[in-house]
């Protein structure tokens, strides 16, 4: 299967830089798998739409403000964008949590060209400084920061949200970039799904007799990653860390046997669900690293339904929906919504596949 295949055209005034004032306010582009049917609601409208026995499985995973702005020590400008931490890979928790010294990053850097090993790096007069130990393969530097205390405080106080390189607008409440449930710091993006959340819908759906669990996916700037090859199959898929707890796995199993659907809100639950049923759809606690890439052609084991955004033409994302919904089911539903100015991306309107 080629990447031109999942292409299409998309005016760029369609592609969000702002959230709407209302988290539930936006619209909600429901469509049926099998039969190719639409219909157009809000995100408000969900506990109408899902069913009393329903689970809502749902990312809480929290979005370092990982973006740090500083100076090189010839006195020019840095921009530095932490990946992820070198001796705990992925794991960010304990390192974060305890008063270490020093810690280790593997990060982005601009200027790349200026930024060689052994260049010492200053943010925030002083506070947080740095060396670069090492330009790697893949032009990321590894970087060793210098601190006092807990270094996530460090970075509340200096760092900010790493948006998407598609928005260009910076953002006035960084809240906004967290799902309102969100708890486990660690990754470097968010799972947008869930942005349409609000307290008072899920106390709604709660009410309405849907289930609601959690599992945590930290999301990695390689989700923003272009399919550089013609064939899909020979894309290299990033690697994330996820966990599922014992109490969640036990629902969605109890879930499927009572005859319920699962729900994944956003692509990282379904992927981290995917990576953790057995042939059956029987899903166990576990937690590790996955690099699963779903596209057509691929049997989904657990999933019954899909709440996404939309996602950028060619993009991993967009060949997972289409692996759910149906390649060209999924070409005709987006160029639907191109036609009705439904809002894309980060910041944008969403989907309920069926």
């Amino acid at each position: 299967m080629l990447k031109k295949d999942f292409n299409f055209t998309l005016p760029e005034e369609l592609i969000a830089q702002s959230p709407l004032q209302s988290r539930d306010g936006s619209r909600l582009l429901c469509l049926n798998r099998l039969s190719g049917k639409t219909e157009h609601r809000h995100f408000f409208d969900l506990p109408q739409l899902l069913r009393k026995g329903d689970l809502l499985v749902l990312n809480d995973s929290r979005v370092l403000p990982a973006r740090l702005i500083g100076s090189r020590d010839t006195g020019g400008f840095v921009e530095v964008l932490l990946l992820s931490e070198h001796t705990l890979e992925h794991s960010n928790k304990k390192q974060l949590s305890t008063s270490a010294k020093t810690s280790v990053w593997e990060c982005l850097v601009r200027p790349g060209r200026k930024v060689k090993a052994g260049t010492k790096l200053s943010f925030g007069n002083g506070e947080l400084t740095a060396t670069v130990r090492e330009v790697l393969e893949s032009k990321n530097r590894l970087i060793e920061f210098h601190f006092d205390g807990i270094f996530l405080e460090v970075l509340e106080r200096l760092g900010k949200m790493p948006l998407p390189p598609y928005i260009t607008e910076e953002l006035d409440e960084p809240e906004r970039y967290q799902t309102v449930y969100s708890r486990e710091l660690g990754s470097a993006a968010a799972p947008t799904a869930g942005l349409h959340f609000t307290h008072r819908l899920l106390d709604e759906l709660k009410h309405a007799g849907i289930e609601i669990c959690y599992l945590t996916l930290h999301v990695g700037l390689g989700t923003f990653r272009p399919v550089k090859t013609e064939k899909i199959e020979d894309h290299d898929m990033h690697c994330e860390f996820y966990s599922i707890s014992e109490e969640t796995a036990d629902l969605i199993n109890r879930t499927k046997e009572n005859g319920g659907r699962i729900i994944a809100v956003g692509t990282t639950s379904c992927r981290t669900l995917e990576s953790c049923a057995d042939a059956k759809g029987k899903v166990s606690a576990k937690s590790g690293n996955t690099d699963i890439f779903i596209y057509p052609g691929y049997g989904f084991k657990c999933i019954d339904g899909l709440i996404t955004n939309f996602h950028l033409p060619e993009s991993t994302l967009i060949m997972l929906v289409s692996a759910f919904a149906g390649r060209e089911n999924t070409l005709k539903t987006y160029k639907e919504a191109i036609g009705l100015k439904y809002r894309f991306f980060s910041f944008g309107d969403a989907m309920f596949i069926s």
